[in-house]
């Protein structure tokens, strides 16, 4: 029986770890081919040695270098089926507004907000010649409410993820591109758990208002992505798909 995903072609950047590389390997699993946009350049040369995946070194905040992952996967395997714009910081310095100072908002903007701005941009006009395509873009839930751990600009660049998402996935509906933004709760990434290293009695805030008592797992996070892209979402297109444990529903969360 063919993959989910058999013969379709999929970029997806932040993809050397976290929810990033268990949506390659879950792609891969479904028979995409995979080019993975990354800084990591050891862990993107291990994974290029890997069946379906081409690494390219991008700093998903320059638009030249954007470009040029998008050409290689079209250039390579002949198509863009899938951008999965996932890069993203969440860096201590960005707290409290009253904390954060404007080169730490700055660097999150670029980093989480005008990156997917390039990517998307790069990744559209190939799926609109091809009359074809699904774009995921990594939102929050914090983009949908407030979080309970400051971190003013992730916060604010997500919610521009959202409704950027959101715009281009009505913009671009009858074209056949459908674009919608994943919203993720806390998840048991390298991020977080940084974050519990650095701050134990911050990081456990999160974890309070989870009603699954628990963190997400990036292999959940890349299921979900999988439905997203894959032709089974096919009628869905610039939604807000929360997976975050049920944070965004509770009022209450009982201890």
């Amino acid at each position: 029986m063919a993959g989910r995903l058999e013969g379709k072609v999929a970029v997806i950047t932040g993809g050397c770890s976290g929810i990033g590389l268990a949506t390659v390997r879950r792609f891969v699993e479904e028979g995409a081919q995979v080019v993975i946009g990354d800084l990591d350049d050891t862990r993107g040369a291990e994974l290029a040695d890997e069946p379906g995946i081409t690494y390219v070194h991008t700093d998903v905040t320059d638009k030249d270098q954007v470009e040029a992952l998008f050409r290689t996967a079209k250039d390579t395997y002949g198509s863009v089926d899938i951008a999965f714009n996932n890069a993203g910081i969440s860096p201590p310095e960005d707290d409290s507004i009253l904390d954060t100072d404007l080169d730490a908002w700055r660097k999150v903007q670029e980093v989480n907000l005008t990156s997917v701005y390039l990517c998307c941009k790069a990744a559209l006009p190939h799926m609109l010649e091809q009359g074809r395509g699904s774009i995921i873009n990594t939102a929050s839930f914090v983009a949908v409410m407030g979080a309970a751990t400051s971190q003013i600009s992730y916060s604010a660049s997500k919610g521009g993820v959202l409704s950027m998402s959101r715009e281009l996935g009505v913009q671009f509906a009858r074209q056949g591109v459908r674009v919608n933004a994943l919203c993720p709760g806390p998840v048991n990434t390298p991020l977080l758990q940084e974050l519990f290293a650095k701050d134990e009695e911050r990081a456990a805030r999160r974890l309070v208002h989870v009603p699954m008592g628990r963190f997400g797992e990036p292999e959940e996070m890349a299921n979900a992505v999988l439905f997203l892209a894959s032709d089974e979402s096919s009628f869905i297109t610039a939604s807000t798909f929360l997976v975050d444990g049920g944070i965004s529903g509770a009022y209450v969360t009982p201890l």
